[in-house]
């Protein structure tokens, strides 16, 4: 369990953050099956400056009628951490699990409009995630019945950093846009939203 506020930041269009920060009831969702972190809502960790970058790639596509970006106090609580390999290796077992049960699954794909080739369709991932969610739904629900409670918490948030981009510099392994996402999957664990003050720098504009 994760009891530190996590710092996050969420690229939208404008109608979408008036309605998250004035309804405390508002929560979006994602259920993509390319999500990088499974189904639930993103946020870039303490980096507004990427969140207003990825807001704004949004606009020039057309897909938002204003760029916005708002921020949320989170709490990770049960957080699924994979910078922890405590994590990382409870996932490698359900991608084997995964594959015995199923054979064919979903791979990681390319975006033809992406130069660098960082697989930003994450198919496989999103799915073996989600097999994970689902498989400890099954726990859970055999707990409830043999033992009348739950031992197996499910997981309120899901955390990882992401190489991609370019390089900072020529030879480098640094990634001009390496960050770290978090996934929140349970609305609770929102404890506020609010407006940022901090404008996109000319730079991610451009």
């Amino acid at each position: 369990m994760k009891n530190h506020l996590i710092l996050g930041f969420h690229g939208c269009d404008e109608e979408t953050c008036k309605k998250l920060i004035n309804s405390s009831n508002e929560f979006h969702f994602n259920r993509n099956p390319y999500d990088w972190l499974g189904h639930g809502m993103y946020f870039w960790e303490n980096d507004v400056q990427r969140a207003w970058q990825w807001s704004l790639e949004k606009h020039r596509q057309g897909k938002f009628k204003q760029p916005a970006v708002v921020g949320a106090f989170i709490l990770p609580g049960n957080c699924c951490d994979f910078l922890n390999s405590k994590y990382t290796m409870k996932l490698a077992g359900y991608y084997m699990k995964m594959k015995r049960n199923y054979g064919i699954i979903p791979q990681n794909t390319d975006v033809k409009s992406d130069p660098y080739k960082d697989k930003l369709l994450r198919l496989l991932d999103c799915s073996v995630i989600e097999y994970m969610h689902e498989q400890m739904g099954v726990l859970q629900e055999k707990e409830k019945q043999q033992l009348g409670f739950i031992l197996t918490p499910s997981f309120d948030t899901v955390r990882n950093a992401f190489l991609e981009g370019a390089s900072a510099f020529p030879g480098s392994a640094i990634k001009l846009k390496t960050h770290i996402q978090i996934c929140v999957r349970n609305p609770h664990n929102i404890l506020a939203f609010f407006r940022p003050r901090l404008k996109p720098a000319l730079d991610l504009a451009a």
